[in-house]
């Protein structure tokens, strides 16, 4: 994993892919490749499917707290992602919280809430709960690590649940599996577009490299997809991109989080 890193960090590399412990992963990209100008922790980023395409999410796990100038940060790097790797123009960005109301949640939270309001930079429309996270609601959803991967689970594992229970219902009598076969027939593309496999691999966003992090048990079709997306990352060029529009809103961000403390 070291060595791997390393390779990115001296160029001869693209991009890392690592299936392996990601309190270590996180621990080689920040002392080989540090992180991107003006951010001073990573986030875990990844796809999340919803009802009408994706939405990109982050932190799914790396910072269990989290300051509001840090989720600030995440706002910045995934609104930049959305734009450069999704083509969005103005993605929409909203932060997870308890509730919509402006006096619920932590003070963290409520801050960050008003640090983004007055970033002319970025689209942020508010508050979202984690039932809406699959509704296409927002282009981008930032949180804590905590929240995010708590959300993130919480969420897999009811899918698994409905899962268990169709199958065995289907499995109780002819007539179901008959049925059964006729619908996924045609839902073929839904099907695939909802597969677990499909949103395998997330970003360790803020490094001044790609890496991406794969699910310890993937099977191959999961790791291509952890490929795939650093394919596309090392595309578009994403830490070279990222680095000068951050560095230039560095004093901006700055005096931005002083403001929201006075």
């Amino acid at each position: 994993m070291a060595l791997a890193v390393q390779a990115v960090a001296d160029g001869d590399a693209s991009a890392c892919v690592s299936a392996g412990n990601t309190g270590a992963l996180m621990a080689f990209g920040l002392q080989k490749l540090k992180t991107l100008p003006g951010i001073s922790r990573p986030a875990i980023c990844s796809y999340i499917p919803t009802r009408s395409g994706e939405v990109l999410a982050l932190d799914l796990g790396a910072n269990i707290d989290c300051s509001a100038a840090q989720l600030h940060q995440f706002a910045l790097l995934g609104a930049l992602t959305a734009r450069i790797v999704n083509g969005i123009a103005n993605p929409k960005l909203k932060l997870l919280n308890i509730g919509l109301e402006a006096n619920k949640g932590m003070k963290s939270v409520q801050e960050a809430a008003t640090l983004l309001a007055e970033d002319v930079r970025i689209n942020y429309c508010g508050f979202i709960e984690a039932d809406r996270l699959f509704h296409g609601d927002a282009d981008v959803v930032v949180c804590d690590g905590r929240s995010g991967n708590i959300a993130l689970k919480a969420s897999e594992g009811v899918a698994s649940m409905i899962s268990d229970i169709y199958r065995d219902h289907i499995n109780s009598h002819w007539l179901s599996r008959l049925a059964f076969r006729v619908f996924m027939r045609s839902t073929a593309s839904l099907s695939q577009r909802l597969h677990p496999s499909r949103y395998n691999g997330a970003y360790l966003l803020g490094l001044n490299g790609i890496i991406i992090k794969s699910h310890g048990g993937a099977d191959s079709q999961s790791f291509y997809e952890a490929l795939n997306l650093a394919r596309l990352a090392a595309g578009e060029n994403l830490p070279s991109v990222l680095a000068p529009l951050l560095a230039s809103d560095l004093s901006a961000s700055v005096h931005q989080t002083r403001c929201g403390d006075e």
